[in-house]
Order: structure tokens, then sequence, then C-alpha cells
């Protein structure tokens, strides 16, 4: 399979390539080159999504509401967790393979010349040209874009759709962003531009940097708190939101009340900036029907005598973490074997990249009373950054979680596999969205995931 003489393989590595120039952050050289493509993105409206956590669940709800009431969108997923063409979506389907390919050829050669100006252009800066470009050529009505790493000179900060979304900030990236949630949230503020309209779920000093910024380039800012929780069941949370009352959420977590809340309010600055219009009953389908693969996404798979229970979620910071921790306890009697006294102990398959807050996401999950006497299986995806497995169940070991024992596997595969064949209740995997997605690939077979076979 090839388009102009380049296949999905070869875009691939071409892309991939780019990696070595690792993250620059700045706004020159994106700029540049998509003023080299006639500046894709300035017909595209929509919204830009930043914060710490949540990005992705408030992208899911609100497409899957705007879907719902017939709109044709544009989602920008990050990371992907199977093919790289998750995170060029359009109508809820990755981008296609013959499309991916063409989109990277016509780009590649426009980005050797901007970078004999301006340097090399990172993996990100060039990914974030070939879906602008693509979602121009797809004739969106609107684009819902995640902002990849904090957001003043991020990529995707070229891009003004109307309107902008903060989920929350918390530590993550001190290393690029600043080591105090201050200076974390004058990095995310700095996406809002002037004649945006800006939705938020943060609070404390993050909403003061917020509203202040706000304030400056006279955005009007609604403040979209945490919706109450009137309930769970295994596959929906139920909220009560301000415009709809009761409404049934189809993601788990309580933390998911909050990114509700955030989406609802994203819908209404739609609306207000004159974009999109989701009345009442689009909403109600579009949450209730939304799906947001490998955050506490619950797959069942085949073993010996019978089927399995899987849990998968990223989980790879301490907000998150604490989420993950929260989530199990919640949902541990309503999965299998939740109703046995005691309940078959969880096994747990764990991985985390070394440059993250691992002993601090570890002990946010290590709350969770579902591990007492887990089994945690420690491994590391074959990635640079991955941490060793047995400095990993290391850590592990020193959570002070009751009965808990942790080891470690030399790949995901292994650790799955060991995971699979020990007795126990449902298996837990999460800590890394790399190993999430490692083990979803083997669980799941999604069609329209499947990359054309590379030799």
């Amino acid at each position: 399979m090839s388009t102009g003489g380049l296949s999905y393989a070869d875009a691939l590595a071409a892309l991939e390539a780019r990696g070595r120039f690792g993250i620059r952050l700045g706004l020159g050289r994106v700029r540049a080159l998509l003023r080299e493509l006639d500046d894709p993105q300035a017909g595209v409206r929509g919204a830009l999504v930043a914060g710490t956590n949540g990005k992705g669940s408030v992208i899911a709800l609100a497409g899957s509401a705007l879907r719902a009431a017939g709109y044709r969108i544009g989602e920008t997923p990050k990371p992907h967790l199977v093919t790289y063409r998750e995170r060029i979506v359009v109508d809820g389907r990755p981008i296609g393979a013959d499309d991916f390919a063409r989109a990277v050829a016509d780009v590649l050669p426009v980005a050797d010349r901007v970078a004999r100006r301006l340097g090399p252009l990172t993996e990100f800066e060039l990914l974030t040209a070939v879906m602008f470009r693509h979602f121009a050529a797809a004739r969106l009505d609107l684009a819902l874009v995640e902002v990849g790493l904090g957001g003043r000179l991020d990529a995707t900060n070229v891009w003004d759709g109307g309107v902008v979304a903060l989920t929350n900030v918390d530590l993550d990236h001190t290393d690029r962003l600043g080591p105090t949630i201050g200076h974390i949230a004058r990095e995310k503020a700095a996406v809002v531009k002037r004649g945006d309209r800006a939705v938020t779920g943060a609070d404390g000093e993050a909403l003061a940097i917020l509203r202040r910024r706000c304030s400056r380039m006279g955005v009007p800012l609604v403040v979209a708190p945490p919706a109450p929780v009137l309930g769970w069941t295994r596959d929906m949370l139920t909220v009560d939101l301000p415009r709809l009352g009761p409404a049934e959420i189809g993601l788990r977590g309580r933390h998911q009340a909050a990114n509700a809340a955030l989406a609802d309010a994203l819908l209404d600055a739609l609306e207000a900036a004159g974009i999109a219009q989701v009345p009442d009953g689009a909403r109600r389908r579009g949450f209730r029907g939304v799906r947001w693969p490998g955050r506490l996404e619950i797959v069942e798979t085949a073993v010996p005598g019978g089927r399995r229970e899987v849990l998968l979620d990223g989980a790879h910071n301490p907000a998150g973490a604490a989420a993950l921790a929260q989530a199990l306890d919640d949902l541990r009697p309503l999965m299998a074997g939740g109703t046995e006294t005691p309940p078959a102990p969880l096994v747990v398959v764990w991985a985390a990249m070394a440059d993250k807050d691992v002993e601090g996401t570890v002990a946010a999950a290590a709350r969770s009373s579902a591990l007492g006497g887990a089994t945690v299986i420690c491994t590391a995806p074959d990635l640079p950054r991955a941490l060793a497995a047995d400095r990993l169940a290391a850590i592990w070991s020193r959570a002070g979680v009751p009965g808990l024992v942790a080891r470690s596997a030399p790949s995901p595969d292994a650790a799955l596999d060991a995971a699979l064949a020990q007795p126990g209740g449902p298996v837990v995997v999460a800590g890394s969205l790399y190993l999430v997605g490692a083990a979803r690939a083997r669980l799941v077979d999604d069609p329209l995931l499947r990359d054309p076979v590379i030799p």
C-alpha cells in the first residue's frame, strides 16, 4: 500500500524518526510550516483543551454529544494506544492508512525546507501540521484539539478555534513547565487568546491565574465545578448537571463528574461562540454513549475455564492514580467475585516511565483498600524512558499495602500472561498508557485499529 511513493510504514517511520529531536517547545517552526502549507488551521473552528488530567475525557464526552447532534468533528486523542492513526480522528474513526501516508508525504518536503531556516521540526510539530491539513481537507464542522504539553509553547497553540477549555492543573512535567502549580498554570492559561470564550474546571491558585489571563484578554470565563454524583453502576456514572439535571455518563469513576460538567460547559461555550448547537437530547445520548478506551475500561478475555475481566487505566501521575484508587474501591463490589467474602484478590500489572513521579503515583494508587492482598506484577515497555521493572517492584513493596506482593516480569506480554494465569479476581493493567496500549492491542480486536502489515 503506497501513496505518492510513500507507504504507510514509510510515513510512520518518517514521523517517528523525528523523535530523535526530542521535545523542543516553541511556536516558530510549526508556524512557519503551517504558513508554507497555506495555514490549513485557519479554516477550522472549535475548542483547544488544556489541563493536567481529564483532557481526553472532556474531548470524548463533548465529541460524543456533538456527533449525536449530527456534527462532523475532528479529535486528537493523545497518546495513541494501539495505532499512531488514533491521534487524528474524524467522525469517531482514526485516519485511514492511505490518508495518513498521503498527508505525511505532502508535509515532509515542506518541513525539510523550513528546517533549513529554523532547524528540524519535532515529531509532534510535524504531526500537528499533518493533523490540521487532514482536518481542513475533511471539511469538518469543528475540531476538538488536545494540547500536547503545557500550552504557551505547545505546537497546538498556533491555532485559535474560538473556545478554550482548561480541565485542571496539577504537578506534572515539572522539568519543562516549572516546579509549582503557579508556574504550570501560567503555561496552560496562555492558550487563551483575545476573542475566545473560556471554560474551566480548575480551582485554587490555578483558577486565579486563569481569571487574570482571561481578564487581560477580555475573554469571558465560565467556571464549571464538578457535578454532584448521584450514583453509579459497573458501567455507568449518574451525575446532576446544571442544564440537564440527572444525566448518565458512560465513563467509570467518580472523577468523571468533573469532566462531564466541563464538557457540558464546553458545549455551551461552542454555542455562545456560534460554532455548534447541541440540544439537550443529543447531550444525553452522547454522554451516555461515550467511550474512552484505556481509561477505566473493562474488557473480558478468554482464559482456561472461562473468562477474566481486565480493567485498563493509564494512571500515570499521582492525580490519575488517586482517581484509579477511588474507582477500584467503588467498582470492586460490582466486578467478578466482588460479592465473595472475602473477594478474590486483584492481580495488577504495572509499568511506569522513569521521568514521572513514580513514588507519588504508587503511593496514591496504594490508598485503595481493594489492593489488599493483591499481586502486583511490574514490567517495563521497551522504551528508553521506562523504569526498570525490579526498581518499580521495590517501590510497590514499600507502599505499605497489607498483604500485597510485588514481583517483576521481563516484558508487558510476560506480565500479562502471568497475571491471567494467576488465580484471583480481575486483572488491573495501569501505570502507563504505553503498557495499557500493549495490553489492549492483545485483548481487543478492533478492525478500525488494524494497521497494514509492515514487512
